[in-house]
């Protein structure tokens, strides 16, 4: 199975960006999430992992290497897990691929993708960076506007949602999170954040 992987930061961006033809693939699948959540804890990635598991993916292909992740460590570990499984992923935009036509590492990918990971973490970094002095010079200027100490109102919000609701009552019952996570599809950070936050 062909497959063709996506990804955007946040639930409103899209994925215009990533011009791909996804009829030349057999599945898409698409993450909405931040590229520091590492692959495999992304709804999109866990699908990935069952199917990789149950040997039906023959290659992946990827727009670019930072929609693989923004942490290097994480995207030279999960290239290792598919090149261990002699499954090639390909970057479109860079023309690289990680296994070569015999089957082996790429060399040159290796290396390039090392790179190109590391750009990619540094701009997430360099991105929270100005994120944090943007908001050092709001509250200097008074024109700070984040969530008031204390208030309830985004974690009440949050904590309706269906997902959340059901995490809560598994875990009221004593259910163990491995277990919740293969019911719910969810990563065991949500499942802490909604045990944190709600019991």
């Amino acid at each position: 199975m062909k497959i063709l992987y996506t990804r955007t930061s946040t639930l409103d961006q899209k994925t215009d960006r990533q011009p791909i033809t996804e009829k030349d693939f057999d599945l898409v699948i698409e993450d909405k999430v931040s590229g520091s959540i590492p692959f495999f804890e992304r709804d999109g990635g866990r699908k990935i992992n069952n199917l990789l598991k149950e040997n039906k993916i023959t290659s992946l292909s990827v727009w670019q290497v930072d929609r693989l992740g923004r942490n290097l460590l994480d995207i030279l570990s999960t290239i290792k897990l598919f090149s261990d499984n002699k499954i090639n992923i390909n970057f479109i935009d860079q023309s690289l691929n990680t296994l070569l036509e015999n089957g082996t590492e790429n060399p040159i990918a290796t290396m390039f993708i090392s790179m190109l990971g590391c750009i990619g973490q540094m701009n997430r970094n360099q991105i929270l960076e100005n994120q944090k002095q943007g908001i050092e010079i709001a509250k200097i200027r008074g024109t700070y506007r984040g969530r008031k100490t204390g208030s309830k109102k985004a974690v009440n919000d949050w904590a309706t949602k269906n997902k959340v609701t059901k995490v809560k009552a598994l875990l009221i019952k004593g259910v163990s999170y491995k277990m919740i996570q293969d019911a719910l599809d969810c990563s065991p950070n949500f499942i802490g954040k909604v045990k944190k936050n709600l019991i």
